[in-house]
């Protein structure tokens, strides 16, 4: 099978970024960064929590902007400790996904204790259902803390990006990066397997996912952060957000956020990424290939 990069239309050997903005609908400091962001250009798509409470705000946006590169992240996980969602999908404590005080889990691990895989994937599907609803034209599917990585969750996830002939958000992940993201050596082997089987039938697998980069710093931390594109398609998670009281009581890493927002507005990254022959694409493209567009 042809590289993902040179199906896509890239020269052999290229760097090819995937620059997401994750957490859009989270809150109005959220959406706006996500908004100007694009705009900017080097920002190229990002995704929406469902059960989060400014989705509407973000789903006119979409309608108003039909050409925007806009996913699902399917959200089992509420993490934050004053600002909390629920599922949509259920109120009933008996599907495992509604800790004591009636929100999603804080932790994966949490979830996993408790939830039914079975009411865990028909929260997914409804999440996706939802955003389609709403006129949202959904580019691709992610995760929310990588929940879905679990081993009965894993199948219905590939299974509802295929349905839909959607991407998902499905990289290659080294032992380190199973350490990153705290998924068992086990669970990473079946991964893979699952991905080789996809990769033969032509859908597209991620060669990356490019590490948090936990930054909240200046220019020249994200330029050198991102210069560490390998070739291939790389997956990179921001979270960018708009500076203000908002977004500082959902999250005491508030700064790393805003850093998101503010250096993905500089003319001087995107200029950055041309001088060292880095690419960027987003979801969208990855969806017309998929369906032949």
């Amino acid at each position: 099978m042809m590289p993902l990069a040179q199906r896509l239309g890239f020269p052999p050997g290229a760097r090819v970024l995937i620059l997401h903005a994750d957490d859009v609908g989270v809150c109005h400091a959220a959406n706006a960064a996500f908004w100007q962001d694009v705009e900017a250009g080097v920002v190229t798509c990002g995704s929406v929590m469902m059960p989060c409470p400014w989705v509407p705000e973000m789903a006119a946006w979409c309608r108003a902007h039909p050409d925007a590169d806009v996913g699902v992240h399917l959200t089992l996980n509420s993490e934050w400790e004053g600002y909390r969602w629920r599922p949509i999908s259920t109120s009933d404590p008996q599907s495992g996904l509604i800790d004591g005080e009636g929100y999603m889990w804080r932790s994966v691990q949490a979830l996993y204790r408790h939830m039914d895989p079975d009411a865990a994937i028909r929260e997914l599907r409804a999440q996706l259902d939802l955003a389609l609803s709403l006129g949202i034209d959904v580019t691709h599917l992610d995760t929310h803390m990588g929940a879905v990585a679990h081993p009965s969750l894993a199948p219905a996830y590939i299974q509802l990006a295929v349905e839909h002939g959607l991407p998902a958000m499905l990289p290659r992940l080294s032992a380190r990066d199973l350490e990153l993201e705290g998924i068992p050596p086990d669970v990473g082997q079946a991964f893979s397997r699952q991905l080789d089987v996809l990769e033969e039938s032509g859908f597209p697998v991620l060669d990356r996912l490019f590490p948090d980069n936990g930054l909240g710093q200046d220019l020249d931390a994200y330029c050198r952060w991102l210069d560490d594109a390998e070739p291939g398609v790389a997956h990179v998670r921001l979270h960018p957000a708009l500076p203000g009281p908002e977004i500082e009581a959902i999250t005491n890493r508030w700064r790393y956020r805003i850093a998101d927002y503010q250096v993905m507005l500089r003319p001087e990254i995107g200029e950055y990424l041309a001088d060292r022959g880095i690419h960027t694409v987003g979801y969208r493209a990855l969806r017309d290939l998929i369906r032949g567009e």
